[in-house]
Parts: structure tokens; sequence; C-alpha cells
């Protein structure tokens, strides 16, 4: 399982990150269009849920996430 990181960008200030499980590029990039244009919810890393409906979203960006292992 690979960790990706999703930015959804609404402008060039304001933007919600969340982090996915996948086993490739190619199922997080799936994931994602198969949210287009509809309402995803999710609880971050703070605990803070979010709500946003894919539809108000300017930029989506997915990069690979390689967290620092201590």
């Amino acid at each position: 399982m690979q960790e990706f990181k999703v930015t959804y960008f609404f402008d060039e200030n304001h933007y919600v990150r969340r982090f996915i499980h996948m086993e490739s590029q190619e199922a997080a990039v799936e994931l994602i269009q198969k949210e287009r244009d509809q309402y995803t919810s999710f609880t971050d890393s703070r605990g803070i849920y979010h709500e946003l409906h894919t539809k108000n979203v300017r930029v989506i960006q997915i990069s690979a996430y390689y967290r620092n292992k201590i």
C-alpha cells in the first residue's frame, strides 16, 4: 500500500489536504475521478471533519507521500 497526498485547491490561498492509501497512483487517480462532482468527506490527522463538494474545487493534485520514519 502506498500513501498519497491529495490537495484540493479552491483558490490561491485556500486548500484542503487529505492522505489516502492505495495500491498505485493509477488507483488513486481513479478514486479521485470517481469522486468528481459529488460530496466527499474525511477526518484529517488533527481530528477535524471535512466535507466538500468536488464541483467547487479548481485544482486537485495527487502526489506520492513518504513519511519520515523515526
